[in-house]
């Protein structure tokens, strides 16, 4: 999840994922030099299952994306935007 000043939508983004029927998930969040509260949100999810990333430079989506990818362990690769929700059955 490549997120930027997400705040208005981020807990309910992040709780979709949690909420999966699927739990062997990771969720690698890619904090593109976020100005707001979107990494104190992030922070309240006590889940191993969510790696926290910071960028050193704000970068392009696309960029941020390959970057976040660099840093994943599992087999498949799902995108969510910290604007969209998943349905529980999604992964």
């Amino acid at each position: 999840m490549n997120c930027y000043n997400g705040e208005k939508y981020l807990e309910q983004a992040i709780s979709s994922i949690i909420n999966q029927t699927y739990t062997n998930w990771e969720l690698v969040f890619w904090d593109n030099l976020s100005e707001d509260r979107s990494s104190e949100i992030v922070s309240k999810f006590n889940d191993i299952r969510i790696k926290y990333f910071q960028a050193d430079i704000h970068t392009k989506l696309g960029e941020a994306r390959n970057l976040a990818m660099r840093e994943t362990t599992g087999k498949w690769i799902a995108f969510l935007d910290v604007d969209d929700l998943w349905e529980k059955d999604k992964l």
